[in-house]
């Protein structure tokens, strides 16, 4: 349906191509091959995922005359641990692997970030592509070469920064999405407009039921502005010393209610970023930094759209605001004892900085966790 667009992640001898468009994955054997070498390629996926698109990923792979194996893992946040990890390394050590055997990450963000970790640990760095098959990952997470799983103190806590040779974006895979899933990678379309365009924000504003509704151009361009966005600030900051960091808008928060629940499924990681969101832009507005009605703006959004933006709106859940405070010092951002807040002075004006108000801060997280 849409002509295929590729855009570039500049990073010296580490630069490749993001290719977005509808209809790519039966193409996946033409696209990855200028990769694969004779030592073949090894598909990591879920088992998920599995039974929609592994059958098509695989024969276009034996189209193109290129040997595979493939590892499923179960779906779900917990493929990210350690007990996972080592079974799928050693799944692939007792196939027999060499230094240019390729990694293919076939999923969502689990499966990109657990992959990557893989293909950056085997044989000290095998080359991997990234297939993402959620929105949250072909506009975020498969963008930027962070690796990692979780441990029992936080979310992504181990890992390592280990760029793709290649990302390939199919938006039609998107429509076997259940809309929770589409909601939750919407969220990360929109933090690329509150970052620093805000007339993305005002385009998603109008745009947002189509993007959501089906695989079309307005959803191609949503994919394609958030990735230029993110590639853009990737090859400014690769290993997030500066600038990348705005990336992670509402993500300490969003964290902290995840690493609460256990990464049990009660609550996706878009859904925490939007709840998050909210929060910086809370904490900001009661500081005097960002006026009050934009973050009314931004809530009247995210409802629109259908994604939380009070932690009060998971059922069940009483939060303990002392315990999410905790959670937060484990952050990855924590520098010198210190976090490094993603703030704001409005809707596309977020900055990074140390000088948080704790009280305002509390405030906040309190009245995101009380029901009106």
């Amino acid at each position: 349906m849409n002509s295929a667009e590729t855009l570039r992640v500049e990073l010296g001898a580490r630069s490749y191509d993001i290719v977005i468009g509808s209809g790519l994955l039966p193409e996946t054997g033409t696209y990855v091959a200028p990769f694969a070498k004779s030592a073949g390629v090894v598909v990591i996926t879920d088992a998920t995922v599995a039974k929609l698109h592994l059958p098509i990923v695989a024969a276009s792979l034996d189209r193109a005359g290129i040997r595979h194996h493939s590892v499923v893992v179960p779906a779900g946040e917990a493929s990210k641990s350690f007990a996972c990890f080592e079974d799928v390394v050693e799944q692939i050590l007792a196939r027999g692997i060499e230094r240019s055997t390729l990694i293919i990450a076939l999923g969502g963000g689990v499966i990109g970030d657990l992959a990557g970790y893989v293909a950056a640990s085997l044989l000290r760095g095998l080359d991997f592509v990234q297939i993402p098959t959620t929105l949250l990952s072909q506009v975020d997470s498969s963008v930027g070469g962070k690796t990692g799983i979780n441990s029992k103190s936080g979310k992504n806590l181990v890992g390592a920064f280990h760029q793709p040779r290649l990302v390939l974006a199919d938006t039609a895979v998107l429509d076997t999405l259940p809309e929770r899933e589409i909601l939750a990678g919407y969220a990360e379309i929109a933090k690329y407009g509150l970052i620093d365009d805000p007339e993305f924000f005002d385009w998603l504003e109008i745009n947002a039921p189509a993007v959501i509704a089906k695989d079309g151009d307005e959803r191609k361009q949503a994919v394609l502005r958030s990735c230029a966005a993110k590639a853009r600030i990737v090859s400014q900051d690769e290993r997030e010393n500066g600038k990348r960091a705005l990336l992670n808008l509402g993500h300490t928060f969003g964290h902290s209610f995840e690493a609460e629940l256990g990464y049990d499924g009660r609550l996706l990681h878009g859904e925490a970023v939007a709840m998050g969101m909210v929060i910086a832009h809370d904490v900001c507005a009661a500081m005097g930094m960002a006026p009050a009605q934009e973050t009314a703006r931004i809530i009247k959004h995210l409802v629109a759209v259908g994604l939380p933006v009070r932690a009060s709106q998971i059922a069940g859940v009483h939060w303990d605001v002392d315990r999410l405070i905790s959670h937060m010092s484990h952050d990855k951002k924590v520098r010198d004892g210190q976090i490094t807040f993603v703030m704001t002075r409005g809707i596309g004006k977020a900055f990074t900085s140390r000088e948080m108000d704790v009280g305002k801060m509390r405030s906040a997280i309190s009245r995101s966790c009380q029901s009106n």
